[in-house]
């Protein structure tokens, strides 16, 4: 399962689009949302969607950043004009994105420098304070956890801990009693069997588009409505074959302050194509430490292994292949890296590290294959770069894979170590990075 974050404006024309067919047209959540983008005309907005020219309005960014309004990140109760102006204005100069604060308000720690290039515009929806609420649907290895706090807002605080929880097993979906008793005790009487058919209409939603994360708040609940006010939301994106003709028309974007690198939106293209799963970030491209790891779990534990020995400045790349991807993609992602690595030769050598846990299904031998073509194109690069390179795996086919990456080492003239299931999963770091400094 890969999580990726998409836009509020996304995961709200989604729920406008398609809330009502999972609650049988009872809650409807308005379409009046304008995505607003480094090529859009914003003087033709108004011919386009009226209700801009008529309505009070809101504008904040979209480009995936948390506490916006701590970061004095939205415009309220604004005509077009004023929204158009605000917008022009920060999307002039880089701003700093601050992810704390303490309890008066002000930043705490570092914060996130990048350019404001994409916006939102709504209507705004006049409401009190105290018609605000915390709604969240998390996914885990277990099933999903349903998350409501009867406050929500801007101060809402720590909603882990004030939150009521609702645990759903998977393939399991909540009945509306099951809502009211499990989150809503706190909720006066007469919202109760609102709220519960709107969240037991959400999840279903959730559920069926494949989300792995969707957080609202605030969420509004009136008299007469429920809107979601803010909105923040992660697709499971290898999912896309099945849930993508409901997803409509959408991107994953990179997160504030990075933009992706053309390697990066190149892997990034190749996961997108297969079932299996396949990462990078370039962390330091003059890194000395490279690593080509099989699974997502092993690529935190391999990173968090090259950090404890003092090496995290030397880490270049983060990234896993998984899910047992063909040998044509294992030889596009090898050879995306083995690009990156052998770009900026450093005087002390590099290092690759080619590691994994032991796989379930993934035929080692068969992604090997893949790996070795592109160490192949690569003899006279590795040379130069004086790379030096340590491979340890288990799973099926693993003998036959290891014994194929030694004769490549003695075919190359590149020194390859290899390793099988009886090393520890991380011993290939040390052995390669002792004496490096």
């Amino acid at each position: 399962m890969a999580h990726k974050a998409i836009r509020e404006a996304d995961g709200k024309c989604m729920l406008a689009r398609l809330l009502k067919e999972y609650s049988a047209g009872k809650y409807i959540v308005s379409d009046k949302i304008v995505s607003v983008g480094p090529n859009t005309d914003l003087a033709k907005l108004p011919k386009q969607y009226g209700w801009l020219n008529t309505e009070k309005l809101v504008v904040k960014p979209d480009q995936l950043i948390k506490r916006r309004g701590k970061n004095k990140l939205i415009l309220v109760n604004a005509n077009f004009n004023q929204a158009k102006s605000w917008i022009e204005e920060k999307s002039k100069d880089p701003v700093t994105i601050y992810s704390s604060f303490d309890s008066e308000g002000k930043p705490v720690g570092k914060g996130t420098v990048g350019q404001l290039t994409q916006f939102i515009i709504e209507p705004m929806t006049p409401h009190k304070d105290s018609d605000e609420c915390y709604l969240a649907i998390t996914s885990n290895k277990s099933g999903d956890t349903v998350l409501f706090y009867h406050e929500g807002g801007v101060n809402v605080g720590d909603v882990d801990s004030k939150a009521s929880r609702l645990e759903v097993p998977i393939g399991n979906f909540p009945t509306s009693a099951e809502i009211q008793k499990k989150l809503l005790e706190k909720v006066p009487a007469n919202c109760k069997s609102n709220i519960a058919g709107f969240i037991e209409a959400l999840f279903k939603f959730y559920a069926d588009l494949n989300f792995t994360y969707l957080e609202i708040n605030p969420l509004v609940v009136t008299k007469d409505s429920i809107i979601p006010l803010d909105l923040a939301a992660k697709l499971d994106s290898t999912a896309e074959f099945e849930s993508g003709s409901k997803w409509g028309k959408i991107e994953f974007p990179a997160p504030f302050g990075r933009v992706s690198s053309k390697e990066e939106a190149f892997i990034e293209d190749l996961d997108s194509k297969t079932g299996a799963s396949l990462k990078l970030t370039v962390l330091n491209p003059y890194g000395r430490v490279w690593t080509m790891v099989a699974g997502g779990g092993a690529s935190v534990i391999y990173a968090d292994t090259i950090t404890d020995l003092g090496f995290m400045s030397e880490l270049a790349n983060y990234g896993e292949y998984s899910g047992d991807p063909t040998e044509e993609f294992t030889y596009l992602y090898a050879k995306t890296i083995l690009e990156l690595m052998t770009r900026n030769p450093h005087p002390q050598g590099k290092f690759l590290l080619i590691g994994g846990g032991i796989a379930n299904f993934t035929d080692v031998a068969a992604t090997f294959k893949g790996i070795i073509r592109a160490l192949k194109e690569f003899k006279k690069d590795l040379k130069e770069n004086n790379v030096k390179i340590y491979v340890r795996r288990g799973g099926p086919n693993y003998k036959e894979g290891l014994c194929q990456m030694r004769a490549l080492g003695e075919m190359l003239g590149v020194p390859i170590e290899v390793y099988g299931p009886e090393t520890h999963m991380t011993k290939i770091v040390s052995m390669a990075l002792k004496g490096a400094n």
